[in-house]
Order: C-alpha cells, then structure tokens, then sequence
C-alpha cells in the first residue's frame, strides 16, 4: 500500500540531497552527461566540396573510397531540401477499383498458396479461387475507399525530397588529405572546352 506524499515531501532541487535525482520506476537515473543542451554534437567537419547533383557528390566520395581514403570519416549532405509531389495521373472510381482488384489479387494469391499446400485434390483450384476471390473483393474496397473521399484528392501522385546542392563532409582530421586526393582528381580529369 502507498502512502500520498505532502508536498512537503516531494523531491526539490535545492533540498539536502537535492544534487541527486530521485528514483523512479526503472532505478535511480543518471544526470546528462555535456552541457545540457542538447546531444553531443560529434566530431567537428569540413566541406571539401559543394556539388549541383547526387552523382557529383557520389563520384568524388567514390573517388576518394580509390584512393584508400577513409571514407567511413565522410558524409554526402543534402542542403535545401524540397518536396516534390509529382502527379501520375487522375483517380477515377474504375481505376481505384482496378487498383484494389490487383492488390487484392496478390493477397489472394498468397493465401490460395497457403491453403493449397495443405490440399490433398485439387490445389491449382484453390490458388485461382484464392486469386479470383482476393481480386473481387479488392475491387470492391478500392472503389468504396475511393468513393467515400468524395473527390478530395482525384489523383495519384509520387513524393520524393529533392536537394538544390550536396555537399561533401569530411572530419576536420582529415580534411587536408581529402583536399590533396580532390586536387589530383580535378588535374587527372579531361578539361572542358570553352567556345
């Protein structure tokens, strides 16, 4: 049986013995290690190059993995973030129900293979009345599912982030080398031509 505690009684910093944290439920908690404000925030890094495109960024980290850098001590980091929802096409009641028909099918599929494994007749009967079953009734609750929107979102679309520039990190330790092995990629690389 608990007892209540007056408050009084309730742990305070500032209280004989206050430096200490009070116990919980999973033992006595230790106090955050650093400053207290926030994570540690890892080991200090520099930008060794700044790059238009993921692939840029890739082939100089790719580079540097060639040249027996170590590259566990580098990161390719996105700046600039931006959403980018690109429209497939518009959702219809028939295309929802089309859609739902082949997710369904799959599942179908799936539960036809586990029920005709333990059929002794006919189990290539079982797979398709899994599959035609699953379909049906996926067509089904796409069009439903479609229909009780009431036309607030009449297409289908992809979302990916984009990066406007991607920088290449590497630990402020071995950034000089980084530097010496990006020098010898731009000299070894064919010029551009100017017109």
């Amino acid at each position: 049986m608990t007892t209540p505690s007056s408050p009084t009684s309730a742990w305070r910093p500032g209280m004989p013995g206050g430096d200490t944290l009070p116990s919980g439920p999973g033992g006595r908690p230790s106090a955050p290690s650093g400053d207290g404000h926030g994570p540690e925030t890892g080991r200090p890094t520099v930008t060794i190059g700044s790059y238009p495109d993921y692939p840029s960024a890739q082939r100089v980290v790719d580079y540097l993995a060639d040249n027996r850098f170590p590259v566990e001590h580098s990161a390719i980091v996105g700046t600039n973030l931006t959403l980018v929802e690109t429209v497939l096409g518009r959702m219809t009641t028939g295309r929802a129900a089309l859609v739902g028909a082949g997710t369904g099918a799959w599942f179908g599929l799936f539960i036809g293979l586990l029920f005709g494994i333990f059929t002794v007749g006919n189990w290539v009967a079982v797979i398709l009345v899994g599959l035609v079953i699953g379909a049906i009734w996926g067509a089904v609750f796409g069009a439903v599912a479609h229909a009780m929107t009431g036309g607030q979102r009449d297409f289908t679309s992809a979302s990916s982030l984009r990066a406007a520039q991607y920088a290449v990190i590497v630990d402020a330790q071995y950034a000089e080398q980084a530097r010496q092995l990006l020098g010898r990629m731009h000299l070894g690389a064919p010029q551009a031509q100017t017109r």
